[in-house]
């Protein structure tokens, strides 16, 4: 596997939108050691920031978070499909990092990621023979993929079979999350049907159960609940009739987003004592970055805030290229650099472009983008004029990552610390 730190050794040039140009040729741990400043040391706008002591901070409360509650962690990867990060949570307690598709599985693989938790049904047979390939070769690797049908166990055993699997793959049953919900499985019959076929195939292992509150349709404290103890019961059911083997050491129980990990440690405290000891795996993964829309409206703690707060640590930043009216200006952001798929970016803060001083963005609204553009209402009395720079805060976190590969790590003053590497 390829050591993480080599990506400090990757080459800065076009392919990185905002670095500076200057800075063309050198490594990214070389321009990261320069330590240079994000306003005033050669970055172009748009740019995007992440706050260096904000991601610590909220790589910590989870951490805490899920000590606290006796939770194991798989933080979702799909949301900033950033090795460095991954090791950032891995070193902060995670028990591994969660995938939901073969190819950021692969991406995890290639920067030595140990625990895979699958949050899919893989019947691409394809990404199932890579899978077995590298279950065999390394015997240390665990993976826990998602099955929710017995189509499914059929076609993965077949693939598994064909590829010659020497080590079963361990799966959980997915229970969907309300009758017409996302994926899983509808009914707890249904679900005995799916271990049924698992049981049938010497290429598949069970190991629990699992499912997904994140996407239930009405989702309220007392629905989401209700499913959780369903999930609960399943394994239970599950256990009392015999289903787990003892050699797999360990019943897994998966559940929980961004939105209802409150919940989700709640229900998984009262998990009863089971013929083997239960992984309780959470897979929150907005955290590391949280952001000033979904997840600032919808996190958690503000149910329990005696227990914490995450910070926001994203910040976009671009510079106002055009203030044509009294009443409306144009800044060099647009839909290849915000995310927009939930929220509009919201103007928190100007840099003033003559004198570096910061200010709060008052009477300033984003209120649309182009492709390359955010267009700026301005209220009567608005500082703003060209050259300012305007820090925009973002909604959501994945449609965020995704449009930077390179994202540097500023720190409160400006100072840049490091340059986060994205996978998609």
């Amino acid at each position: 596997m390829p050591d993480p730190a080599d990506l400090a050794n990757e080459r800065v040039d076009h392919r990185f939108k905002a670095l500076p140009p200057d800075a063309d040729g050198l490594t990214v741990g070389e321009l990261s050691a320069q330590r240079r400043n994000l306003f005033t040391g050669g970055y172009t706008t748009p740019v995007l920031a992440l706050s260096a002591e904000s991601v610590e901070h909220n790589l910590r409360l989870l951490e805490t978070y899920a000590e606290r509650h006796g939770l194991a962690f798989a933080p979702h990867g799909k949301t900033s499909m950033a090795p460095q990060l991954f090791d950032r949570q891995l070193a902060h307690g995670a028990w591994g990092i969660t995938a939901a598709m073969p190819h950021q599985a692969r991406v995890y693989r290639a920067h030595g990621i140990a625990r895979i938790f699958l949050a899919n049904e893989v019947v691409d047979a394809a990404a199932l023979r890579w899978l077995a390939a590298e279950l065999d070769a390394d015997p240390d690797f665990r993976v826990i993929c998602y099955v929710d049908s017995v189509r499914g166990a059929e076609l993965m055993d077949e693939a598994l079979r064909a590829a010659g699997a020497g080590r079963p793959l361990d799966v959980v049953v997915e229970l969907a999350a309300g009758t017409t919900g996302r994926t899983g499985v509808r009914t707890e019959a249904e679900c005995a049907a799916v271990a049924d076929a698992v049981a049938a195939s010497p290429t598949l292992r069970l190991v629990g159960v699992a499912g997904y509150e994140g996407t239930m349709p009405g989702a309220d404290a007392d629905r989401v609940r209700e499913w959780l103890h369903r999930l609960v019961g399943l394994a239970a059911d599950f256990d009392k009739a015999g289903r787990f083997d003892p050699a797999v050491g360990e019943i897994v129980v998966s559940a929980g987003g961004s939105e209802w990990f409150d919940a989700v440690a709640d229900v998984f405290e009262g998990i009863p004592e089971l013929s083997l000891p239960v992984l309780k795996l959470l897979r929150s993964g907005a955290y590391v970055s949280h952001d000033d829309g979904q997840y600032r409206e919808k996190t958690p703690f503000n149910r329990i805030p005696e227990e914490g707060a995450l910070q926001p640590a994203f910040r976009l930043w671009s510079q106002v290229v055009s203030r044509p009216t009294a009443g409306q200006a144009f800044t060099n952001a647009g839909k290849r650099d915000a995310a927009h798929d939930l929220h509009l970016p919201e103007a928190q803060v100007v840099r003033d472009g003559r004198t570096g001083e910061i200010r709060a963005a008052e009477g300033i609204t984003v209120t649309g983008l182009s492709d390359q553009h955010a267009w700026l209402r301005t209220e009567p009395g608005a500082a703003v004029e060209v050259g300012d720079w305007v820090g925009m805060g973002l909604s959501h976190p994945c449609t965020s990552f995704d449009k930077w590969q390179l994202i540097p790590l500023v720190e409160a003053d400006g100072t840049v610390v490091d340059h986060i590497r994205t996978f998609f």
